[in-house]
Protein backbone atom coordinates (compact mmCIF):
# COMPACT_ATOMS: atom_id res chain seq x y z
CA UNK A 1 0.00 0.00 0.00
CA UNK A 2 1.62 3.21 -1.19
CA UNK A 3 -0.29 5.66 1.01
CA UNK A 4 -1.10 4.26 4.43
CA UNK A 5 -0.99 7.57 6.34
CA UNK A 6 -4.77 7.94 6.06
CA UNK A 7 -5.08 4.75 8.14
CA UNK A 8 -3.04 6.16 11.06
CA UNK A 9 -4.67 7.82 14.06
CA UNK A 10 -3.14 9.10 17.29
CA UNK A 11 -4.12 7.11 20.40
CA UNK A 12 -5.19 10.36 22.10
CA UNK A 13 -7.70 11.14 19.32
CA UNK A 14 -11.38 10.85 20.17
CA UNK A 15 -13.60 8.10 18.86
CA UNK A 16 -15.52 10.81 16.99
CA UNK A 17 -12.33 11.64 15.08
CA UNK A 18 -11.89 7.93 14.36
CA UNK A 19 -15.41 7.68 12.96
CA UNK A 20 -14.65 10.62 10.66
CA UNK A 21 -11.46 8.90 9.46
CA UNK A 22 -13.26 5.61 8.90
CA UNK A 23 -15.89 7.46 6.90
CA UNK A 24 -13.19 8.81 4.55
CA UNK A 25 -11.86 5.32 3.86
CA UNK A 26 -15.30 3.71 3.86
CA UNK A 27 -14.87 2.20 0.40
CA UNK A 28 -11.62 0.49 1.43
CA UNK A 29 -10.44 -1.62 4.36
CA UNK A 30 -12.00 -0.19 7.50
CA UNK A 31 -8.94 -0.43 9.73
CA UNK A 32 -7.03 2.29 11.56
CA UNK A 33 -3.59 1.90 13.11
CA UNK A 34 -3.38 3.52 16.54
CA UNK A 35 0.00 5.18 17.18
CA UNK A 36 1.56 7.41 19.82
CA UNK A 37 3.19 10.79 19.22
CA UNK A 38 6.45 9.03 18.27
CA UNK A 39 4.60 7.01 15.58
CA UNK A 40 4.92 3.74 17.48
CA UNK A 41 1.97 1.43 16.90
CA UNK A 42 -0.10 0.29 19.89
CA UNK A 43 -3.24 -1.22 18.39
CA UNK A 44 -5.83 -1.34 15.64
CA UNK A 45 -9.30 0.09 15.41
CA UNK A 46 -11.99 -1.18 13.06
CA UNK A 47 -15.57 -0.11 12.50
CA UNK A 48 -16.54 -3.25 14.44
CA UNK A 49 -14.47 -2.11 17.45
CA UNK A 50 -16.27 1.24 17.37
CA UNK A 51 -19.71 -0.38 17.26
CA UNK A 52 -18.89 -2.72 20.13
CA UNK A 53 -17.55 0.16 22.22
CA UNK A 54 -20.65 2.26 21.66
CA UNK A 55 -22.88 -0.68 22.57
CA UNK A 56 -20.96 -0.93 25.86
CA UNK A 57 -21.84 2.66 26.56
CA UNK A 58 -18.50 4.33 25.80
CA UNK A 59 -18.81 7.98 24.86
CA UNK A 60 -17.66 9.28 21.47
CA UNK A 61 -15.48 11.85 23.21
CA UNK A 62 -13.20 9.26 24.85
CA UNK A 63 -9.82 8.38 23.36
CA UNK A 64 -9.52 5.63 20.76
CA UNK A 65 -7.10 3.81 23.07
CA UNK A 66 -10.16 2.65 25.05
CA UNK A 67 -11.74 1.12 21.94
CA UNK A 68 -8.70 -0.30 20.15
CA UNK A 69 -7.61 -3.93 19.88
CA UNK A 70 -4.23 -4.30 21.59
CA UNK A 71 -3.61 -7.79 20.21
CA UNK A 72 -2.99 -7.19 16.51
CA UNK A 73 -1.24 -8.91 13.60
CA UNK A 74 2.02 -7.54 12.20
CA UNK A 75 5.28 -8.60 10.58
CA UNK A 76 8.83 -7.42 11.20
CA UNK A 77 10.32 -5.15 8.55
CA UNK A 78 13.70 -6.91 8.73
CA UNK A 79 12.48 -10.21 7.36
CA UNK A 80 9.02 -10.92 5.98
CA UNK A 81 8.24 -14.63 5.91
CA UNK A 82 6.05 -15.82 3.03
CA UNK A 83 4.60 -18.54 5.29
CA UNK A 84 3.58 -15.88 7.82
CA UNK A 85 1.82 -13.98 5.06
CA UNK A 86 -0.09 -17.13 4.07
CA UNK A 87 -1.11 -17.62 7.73
CA UNK A 88 -2.43 -14.07 8.04
CA UNK A 89 -4.33 -14.35 4.75
CA UNK A 90 -6.05 -17.51 6.04
CA UNK A 91 -6.97 -15.66 9.25
CA UNK A 92 -8.71 -13.02 7.12
CA UNK A 93 -6.29 -10.18 7.92
CA UNK A 94 -6.82 -7.46 5.30
CA UNK A 95 -4.24 -4.82 6.21
CA UNK A 96 -0.97 -6.07 7.68
CA UNK A 97 1.45 -3.49 9.14
CA UNK A 98 5.19 -4.04 8.84
CA UNK A 99 6.94 -2.74 11.97
CA UNK A 100 10.52 -1.70 12.65
CA UNK A 101 12.32 -2.79 15.82
CA UNK A 102 11.10 0.48 17.37
CA UNK A 103 7.49 -0.46 16.62
CA UNK A 104 7.03 2.11 13.87
CA UNK A 105 5.12 1.31 10.68
CA UNK A 106 7.47 1.10 7.70
CA UNK A 107 4.87 -0.16 5.23
CA UNK A 108 1.46 -1.79 5.09
CA UNK A 109 0.58 -4.88 3.06
CA UNK A 110 -2.90 -4.88 1.55
CA UNK A 111 -3.69 -8.59 1.64
CA UNK A 112 -6.92 -8.02 -0.27
CA UNK A 113 -4.98 -6.88 -3.33
CA UNK A 114 -1.75 -8.82 -2.77
CA UNK A 115 -1.57 -12.52 -3.58
CA UNK A 116 1.65 -12.96 -1.57
CA UNK A 117 4.80 -11.18 -0.40
CA UNK A 118 7.73 -13.01 -1.95
CA UNK A 119 11.34 -12.37 -0.85
CA UNK A 120 12.49 -12.13 -4.45
CA UNK A 121 14.12 -9.69 -6.80
CA UNK A 122 13.14 -10.06 -10.44
CA UNK A 123 15.06 -9.74 -13.68
CA UNK A 124 12.94 -9.09 -16.79
CA UNK A 125 14.60 -9.70 -20.15
CA UNK A 126 13.50 -6.93 -22.52
CA UNK A 127 16.43 -6.35 -24.88
CA UNK A 128 15.36 -8.35 -27.93
CA UNK A 129 14.54 -6.88 -31.35
CA UNK A 130 11.23 -8.67 -31.89
CA UNK A 131 12.09 -9.24 -35.55
CA UNK A 132 9.23 -11.70 -36.17
CA UNK A 133 6.75 -8.96 -35.21
CA UNK A 134 7.94 -6.42 -37.76
CA UNK A 135 6.75 -3.89 -38.89
CA UNK A 136 5.10 -3.43 -35.44
CA UNK A 137 8.52 -3.42 -33.80
CA UNK A 138 10.26 -1.13 -36.29
CA UNK A 139 9.80 1.84 -33.95
CA UNK A 140 8.50 0.16 -30.79
CA UNK A 141 10.28 -2.46 -28.67
CA UNK A 142 8.24 -5.65 -28.45
CA UNK A 143 7.65 -5.39 -24.66
CA UNK A 144 5.95 -2.01 -25.26
CA UNK A 145 3.35 -3.30 -27.73
CA UNK A 146 -0.08 -2.72 -26.23
CA UNK A 147 -2.43 -5.36 -24.86
CA UNK A 148 -5.70 -3.59 -24.09
CA UNK A 149 -4.71 -0.33 -22.37
CA UNK A 150 -1.10 -1.08 -21.42
CA UNK A 151 2.14 -2.58 -22.76
CA UNK A 152 2.87 -6.32 -22.55
CA UNK A 153 5.67 -5.77 -20.05
CA UNK A 154 3.41 -3.70 -17.79
CA UNK A 155 1.02 -6.63 -17.43
CA UNK A 156 3.98 -8.65 -16.14
CA UNK A 157 5.21 -5.91 -13.80
CA UNK A 158 1.72 -5.45 -12.35
CA UNK A 159 1.51 -9.19 -11.69
CA UNK A 160 4.89 -9.15 -9.96
CA UNK A 161 3.60 -6.33 -7.75
CA UNK A 162 0.60 -8.50 -6.82
CA UNK A 163 3.10 -10.97 -5.36
CA UNK A 164 4.84 -8.33 -3.27
CA UNK A 165 7.97 -8.09 -5.45
CA UNK A 166 9.34 -4.57 -5.04
CA UNK A 167 12.74 -4.65 -6.78
CA UNK A 168 12.82 -5.26 -10.52
CA UNK A 169 15.73 -5.15 -12.95
CA UNK A 170 14.94 -4.75 -16.65
CA UNK A 171 17.60 -5.63 -19.21
CA UNK A 172 17.27 -3.37 -22.25
CA UNK A 173 18.99 -2.80 -25.57
CA UNK A 174 16.81 -2.37 -28.69
CA UNK A 175 14.83 0.90 -28.29
CA UNK A 176 15.29 0.53 -24.54
CA UNK A 177 14.89 4.26 -23.88
CA UNK A 178 11.16 3.90 -24.54
CA UNK A 179 10.90 1.42 -21.66
CA UNK A 180 12.94 3.70 -19.36
CA UNK A 181 10.84 6.74 -20.26
CA UNK A 182 7.59 4.87 -19.62
CA UNK A 183 8.36 3.32 -16.22
CA UNK A 184 11.07 5.62 -14.87
CA UNK A 185 12.40 4.44 -11.53
CA UNK A 186 9.17 2.57 -10.73
CA UNK A 187 8.12 4.93 -7.94
CA UNK A 188 4.77 5.60 -9.64
CA UNK A 189 3.96 1.94 -8.99
CA UNK A 190 5.49 1.87 -5.52
CA UNK A 191 8.47 -0.25 -6.55
CA UNK A 192 12.13 0.22 -7.53
CA UNK A 193 13.17 -0.40 -11.13
CA UNK A 194 16.78 -0.49 -12.29
CA UNK A 195 17.80 -0.82 -15.93
CA UNK A 196 20.59 -3.08 -17.14
CA UNK A 197 21.79 -1.75 -20.48
CA UNK A 198 23.42 -4.31 -22.76
CA UNK A 199 26.12 -2.91 -25.04
CA UNK A 200 25.80 -6.10 -27.07
CA UNK A 201 23.20 -8.84 -27.02
CA UNK A 202 24.08 -11.19 -24.15
CA UNK A 203 21.25 -13.72 -24.30
CA UNK A 204 18.73 -14.56 -21.59
CA UNK A 205 21.47 -15.41 -19.10
CA UNK A 206 24.34 -13.06 -19.90
CA UNK A 207 22.53 -9.89 -18.86
CA UNK A 208 22.07 -11.24 -15.32
CA UNK A 209 25.83 -10.99 -14.82
CA UNK A 210 25.64 -7.21 -15.33
CA UNK A 211 23.73 -6.71 -12.07
CA UNK A 212 26.23 -5.56 -9.45
CA UNK A 213 24.63 -7.38 -6.54
CA UNK A 214 21.37 -9.17 -5.90
CA UNK A 215 20.15 -9.03 -2.30
CA UNK A 216 17.61 -11.87 -2.30
CA UNK A 217 18.72 -15.49 -1.96
CA UNK A 218 16.62 -16.49 -4.96
CA UNK A 219 16.16 -14.55 -8.19
CA UNK A 220 13.07 -14.62 -10.39
CA UNK A 221 13.90 -14.36 -14.10
CA UNK A 222 11.33 -13.98 -16.85
CA UNK A 223 10.94 -12.95 -20.46
CA UNK A 224 9.16 -9.65 -21.05
CA UNK A 225 6.98 -10.84 -23.94
CA UNK A 226 4.84 -13.28 -21.96
CA UNK A 227 1.16 -12.88 -21.19
CA UNK A 228 0.31 -15.19 -18.31
CA UNK A 229 -1.38 -15.64 -14.94
CA UNK A 230 1.51 -17.71 -13.57
CA UNK A 231 1.42 -18.28 -9.81
CA UNK A 232 4.81 -16.94 -8.70
CA UNK A 233 4.23 -18.07 -5.11
CA UNK A 234 3.60 -21.65 -6.20
CA UNK A 235 6.77 -21.67 -8.31
CA UNK A 236 8.83 -20.16 -5.48
CA UNK A 237 7.55 -22.45 -2.71
CA UNK A 238 7.90 -25.61 -4.78
CA UNK A 239 11.48 -24.64 -5.68
CA UNK A 240 12.18 -23.92 -2.01
CA UNK A 241 10.53 -27.08 -0.67
CA UNK A 242 12.39 -29.25 -3.18
CA UNK A 243 15.69 -27.57 -2.25
CA UNK A 244 16.23 -27.17 -5.99
CA UNK A 245 18.86 -24.92 -7.51
CA UNK A 246 16.51 -23.93 -10.32
CA UNK A 247 12.73 -23.99 -10.69
CA UNK A 248 11.30 -23.75 -14.20
CA UNK A 249 7.71 -22.74 -14.91
CA UNK A 250 6.36 -25.13 -17.52
CA UNK A 251 3.43 -25.39 -19.89
CA UNK A 252 1.57 -28.70 -20.26
CA UNK A 253 1.44 -29.54 -23.97
CA UNK A 254 -0.75 -32.45 -25.01
CA UNK A 255 -0.23 -34.35 -28.25
CA UNK A 256 -3.32 -36.18 -29.50
CA UNK A 257 -2.47 -39.23 -31.61
CA UNK A 258 -5.43 -40.11 -33.89
CA UNK A 259 -4.45 -43.77 -34.24
CA UNK A 260 -4.22 -46.88 -32.09
CA UNK A 261 -0.61 -47.15 -30.89
CA UNK A 262 1.02 -50.56 -30.57
CA UNK A 263 3.06 -51.35 -27.48
CA UNK A 264 5.64 -53.84 -28.75
CA UNK A 265 8.81 -55.75 -28.11
CA UNK A 266 10.64 -56.30 -31.40
CA UNK A 267 7.84 -57.45 -33.71
CA UNK A 268 5.66 -58.84 -30.94
CA UNK A 269 2.62 -56.75 -29.97
CA UNK A 270 2.19 -56.60 -26.19
CA UNK A 271 -0.84 -54.27 -26.11
CA UNK A 272 -2.28 -51.29 -27.87
CA UNK A 273 -3.66 -47.92 -26.85
CA UNK A 274 -6.56 -46.42 -28.76
CA UNK A 275 -5.85 -42.80 -29.78
CA UNK A 276 -3.71 -41.92 -26.74
CA UNK A 277 -2.93 -38.44 -25.47
CA UNK A 278 0.67 -37.74 -24.50
CA UNK A 279 1.37 -34.75 -22.27
CA UNK A 280 4.75 -33.05 -22.42
CA UNK A 281 5.98 -30.00 -20.50
CA UNK A 282 7.47 -27.03 -22.35
CA UNK A 283 9.72 -24.29 -20.97
CA UNK A 284 7.55 -21.24 -20.13
CA UNK A 285 10.41 -18.72 -19.97
CA UNK A 286 10.06 -18.10 -16.22
CA UNK A 287 12.68 -19.30 -13.74
CA UNK A 288 13.72 -19.09 -10.11
CA UNK A 289 17.43 -19.61 -9.50
CA UNK A 290 19.62 -19.62 -6.42
CA UNK A 291 21.73 -16.48 -6.24
CA UNK A 292 25.05 -18.34 -6.06
CA UNK A 293 24.48 -19.76 -9.56
CA UNK A 294 25.13 -16.33 -11.06
CA UNK A 295 28.86 -16.89 -10.52
CA UNK A 296 28.72 -19.68 -13.12
CA UNK A 297 27.58 -17.28 -15.84
CA UNK A 298 30.52 -15.98 -17.92
CA UNK A 299 31.04 -12.20 -17.88
CA UNK A 300 30.25 -10.14 -20.97
CA UNK A 301 29.51 -13.18 -23.13
CA UNK A 302 26.39 -14.39 -24.91
CA UNK A 303 24.85 -16.97 -22.60
CA UNK A 304 21.31 -18.28 -22.40
CA UNK A 305 19.57 -19.27 -19.21
CA UNK A 306 19.15 -22.74 -20.74
CA UNK A 307 22.96 -23.00 -20.77
CA UNK A 308 22.93 -22.42 -17.01
CA UNK A 309 20.23 -25.05 -16.55
CA UNK A 310 22.32 -27.57 -18.49
CA UNK A 311 25.38 -26.64 -16.42
CA UNK A 312 23.48 -27.37 -13.20
CA UNK A 313 22.21 -30.69 -14.57
CA UNK A 314 25.69 -31.68 -15.76
CA UNK A 315 27.03 -31.10 -12.24
CA UNK A 316 24.31 -33.21 -10.66
CA UNK A 317 22.27 -30.28 -9.37
CA UNK A 318 18.53 -30.36 -8.82
CA UNK A 319 16.18 -28.67 -11.28
CA UNK A 320 12.40 -28.89 -10.97
CA UNK A 321 9.52 -27.91 -13.22
CA UNK A 322 6.30 -26.32 -12.00
CA UNK A 323 3.31 -26.34 -14.39
CA UNK A 324 1.25 -23.25 -15.21
CA UNK A 325 -2.38 -24.34 -15.34
CA UNK A 326 -3.82 -20.94 -16.25
CA UNK A 327 -3.19 -18.97 -19.42
CA UNK A 328 0.20 -18.45 -21.04
CA UNK A 329 0.99 -16.86 -24.39
CA UNK A 330 4.52 -16.32 -25.70
CA UNK A 331 4.11 -13.27 -27.94
CA UNK A 332 6.74 -14.01 -30.55
CA UNK A 333 4.79 -13.89 -33.80
CA UNK A 334 1.89 -11.91 -35.25
CA UNK A 335 -0.59 -14.73 -34.62
CA UNK A 336 0.51 -14.88 -30.96
CA UNK A 337 -0.03 -11.14 -30.58
CA UNK A 338 -3.50 -11.35 -32.14
CA UNK A 339 -4.35 -14.26 -29.85
CA UNK A 340 -3.27 -12.26 -26.78
CA UNK A 341 -5.21 -9.19 -27.96
CA UNK A 342 -8.38 -11.27 -28.17
CA UNK A 343 -7.72 -13.14 -24.93
CA UNK A 344 -7.16 -10.00 -22.83
CA UNK A 345 -10.67 -8.78 -23.68
CA UNK A 346 -12.13 -11.61 -21.58
CA UNK A 347 -9.95 -11.19 -18.49
CA UNK A 348 -11.32 -9.51 -15.38
CA UNK A 349 -8.67 -7.84 -13.23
Amino acid sequence: MKNFSKHIIQKTASILEAIAKLDIISSENLTLFVCDQDDRMFGTLTDGDVRRGLLKGLDTSVAVSQFMAKDFSFVNSHGVDVFEIKKFRKKGVKLLPCLTNEGKISKVYDLVRLKSVLPLECMIMAGGKGERLRPLTDNTPKPMLKLADKPIIEHNIDRLIQYGIEKIYISIKYLGEQIKDYFGDGSAKGILIEYIEEEKFLGTGGAIRLVEKFESEHILIMNSDLFTDVDFEDLYLNTLNADAEIGIASIPYTVNIPYAILEREDNRVLSFKEKPNNTHYANAGIYIIKRELIERIPSNEFYNITDLIQNVLDQGGKVIQNPIYGYWIDIGKHEDYKKAQEFVKHIKY
